[in-house]
């Protein structure tokens, strides 16, 4: 049997936003396996200046990147979609080993299969150093906030 994930593409409004949500989700569990799971076996990522290519090098960026950017909590929302693609833009909040607290902003262009699988992601990502008070995303979003986005400023 196949793998799929859907929805599946072409996207519709509603199902655009599904994607991107249940990318959301998947990514404030910081389970490596899990999101691992989201792409394509040979799919291929720039994040930043690191490239990935494939399930086991995704586990091993996101377990690495998750070691690093500790208490970190995500949110994202759609910016754009056509077809198999999706532009989404990011922000998410996270604390150094030292207690610093950052707010890293970006965007991410997905491209998938016809199983839903993601099987390229390009992110542009920049960090702002923020302090412990000036925090506004804390932990997964609750089921009722799905969908109201956070302003990014």
């Amino acid at each position: 049997m196949s793998e799929s994930r859907p929805p599946y593409p072409p996207f519709t409004a509603e199902t655009a936003a599904q994607k991107v949500q249940a990318a959301e989700d998947a990514w404030n569990t910081r389970d490596p396996q899990r999101v691992a799971l989201a792409y394509t076996p040979d799919s291929v990522w720039r994040n930043r200046d690191v490239f990935v290519r494939g399930r086991a090098e995704i586990v091993d960026f996101l377990t690495t990147k998750w070691e690093r950017e500790l208490d970190y909590a995500l949110r994202k929302s759609l910016w754009s979609f056509h077809e198999n693609r999706i532009a989404v833009r990011f922000q998410y909040e996270w604390h150094d080993q030292h207690g610093q607290w950052w707010r890293s902003y970006g965007n991410e262009l997905w491209e998938f299969t016809d199983q839903g699988l993601m099987s390229r992601r390009e992110a542009s990502i920049n960090d702002l150093a923020i302090t412990e008070a000036e925090r506004r995303i804390e932990g997964p979003r609750p089921a009722a906030q799905h969908g109201i986005e956070i302003p990014i400023h």
